[in-house]
């Protein structure tokens, strides 16, 4: 036999030494490839990337219920009770407060400002909290309060981003979206996380606290509305059966199946699955995401009003979720941000109307749960981004006709109910004029990993590797779980 190759085997020899494995499966699609997309329909792998999945380590919690009041509101003036700052209220603020600070707005020397509301202890708990909540205050005993929240931002949009991501950066993951990422969803008819706005205007950063960031885009929030179709685009056009779209799918699919055997680019698993999954969405996300079927009682007790935008229908909306296998429910309401620039955000005016419009709903969202059997493993969250000054607001450096607080990172209160956080308890404390923690700080990465050792998921195991590194809710910043909030 000669040792010389012909031309045709040449041409034949390079041909075999480029190709790849995906040439391979492309070209064996009716064979191995598709014995491959045959064991991935099995498994649910293509279609089903939400499909629940039991935590590592012992979960208290189910399912999270994220209410963030847009804006922040002042924890001096709702939580965080300081008779020392009602006593030098309209007195020069302390130099020290002032030193190597960094305010929004506050210029020169500005007036310490007590609390524009009488506070009270409520329950056995004996938990401080202002006249403006009267029903929450009944629910005290089964609420966890944080007073030592911090945070590294002062302006809202990346306070926002680092109380929803983790980083005061775009693009990073929400925790909502990690969390269906490590535990999927209980109900493969319905998102595994969702979004609500009330308030008129969305928050400022918009659909990147919801967003998935860098995890599989399957993992993304929905926003549902309370007006017209609950999900954009969820209902057929004119003329479109329900029939008509599932052969129009099976088409897309093959098609789509055709582009992963050849590029092999995950995101064309999770384009199926969100397909599949509108598909599933047209049968049950209306029912689920309507509140004209609830007993008058319901209503009332959450002064909910069927067609319109408001929290109270937002808090109706996430119990409904919730007993539907929802894994994560963001609600997000508009209007906080009490600097007393203007009527609708002093602090004596807009505030209150703010307070009311929440104070009814969210009460009533606790009962409703705890009624249900479902706050025992749901955890409900309730937050802004940020805390407010104890000091009024002197935008311009002198007094303003509305009485205002400027923005504080150094303090919030969060507080927490169900799902394994502690009730009826309090931990941190503040100095005493409210302004920075002096006892048990936690800042936002300690709150994100206490919440995802809620779930029964370790954030410093639930990593994703992108651009080199394993990366994580809580970052490469130390963070540590608050075992002191939790039973």
């Amino acid at each position: 036999m000669s040792d010389v190759m012909t031309i045709q085997e040449e041409l034949r020899l390079r041909e075999l030494r480029a190709a790849t494995r995906r040439h391979f499966l492309r070209d064996s699609i009716a064979g191995l490839g598709g014995l491959w997309f045959a064991s991935q329909a099995a498994a649910g792998e293509d279609e089903m990337p939400l499909m629940a999945k039991t935590p590592p380590l012992k979960a208290t919690a189910k399912r999270v219920i994220f209410m963030h009041m847009v804006g922040a509101p002042s924890q001096l003036d709702l939580f965080d009770y300081k008779p020392e700052l009602e006593r030098r209220d309209g007195q020069d603020c302390p130099a020290e407060f002032l030193e190597d600070n960094r305010f929004a707005f506050i210029q020169g020397v500005p007036q310490l400002l007590g609390s524009q509301f009488p506070f009270q202890r409520h329950g056995q708990s004996g938990q401080w909290v202002s006249d403006r909540l009267p029903f929450f205050s009944r629910c005290v005993d089964e609420v966890c309060f944080i007073k030592t929240m911090q945070t590294d931002q002062f302006n809202h949009g990346p306070a926002q981003l680092l109380a929803h991501t983790g980083d005061a950066r775009m693009g990073k993951p929400s925790v909502g979206a990690w969390s269906t990422w490590g535990l999927g969803t209980e109900n493969q008819n319905l998102p595994g996380f969702v979004s609500l706005i009330s308030g008129g205007l969305p928050p400022r950063v918009g659909s990147a606290l919801w967003g998935s960031g860098f995890l599989p885009s399957v993992h993304q929030g929905v926003q549902c509305r309370t007006q017209g179709d609950p999900i954009v685009n969820l209902t057929n056009p004119p003329g479109v059966t329900r029939e008509l779209r599932r052969e129009a799918l099976n088409a897309l699919r093959k098609l789509n199946q055709r582009e992963y055997l050849e590029f092999g680019d995950p995101e064309t698993l999770t384009r199926m699955a969100q397909y599949e999954l509108a598909f599933r969405m047209q049968t049950e996300a209306p029912e689920a995401i309507s509140i004209d079927g609830e007993p008058r009682e319901v209503l009332e007790l959450y002064g909910a009003s069927p067609g319109t935008e408001s929290f109270a229908n937002n808090c109706l909306l996430a119990r409904r979720l919730a007993e539907r296998g929802v894994r994560f429910i963001q609600l997000f309401d508009w209007g906080w941000d009490s600097h007393g620039a203007a009527e609708g955000e002093a602090l004596n005016r807009g505030f209150r109307d703010k307070c009311r419009q929440i104070d009814r709903p969210m009460a009533a969202l606790l009962k409703d749960l705890k009624r249900r059997g479902l706050l025992d493993d749901t955890l409900v969250v309730w937050t802004g981004e940020f805390g407010r000054t104890p000091m009024r607001e002197n935008r311009g450096g002198g007094e303003m006709r509305y009485v205002g607080r400027d923005h504080n990172p150094h303090a919030f209160t969060l507080w927490m109910a169900g799902g394994g956080a502690r009730p009826g308890f309090s931990h941190g404390r503040t100095d005493d004029l409210g302004h920075a923690a002096v006892e048990s700080p936690v800042h936002v990465r300690d709150f994100h990993a206490t919440l995802l050792r809620l779930l029964g998921l370790d954030h410093q195991r639930l990593v994703y590797p992108y651009r080199g590194l394993e990366q994580r809710l809580t970052g490469v910043a130390p963070a540590q779980v608050i075992r002191e909030v939790m039973l």
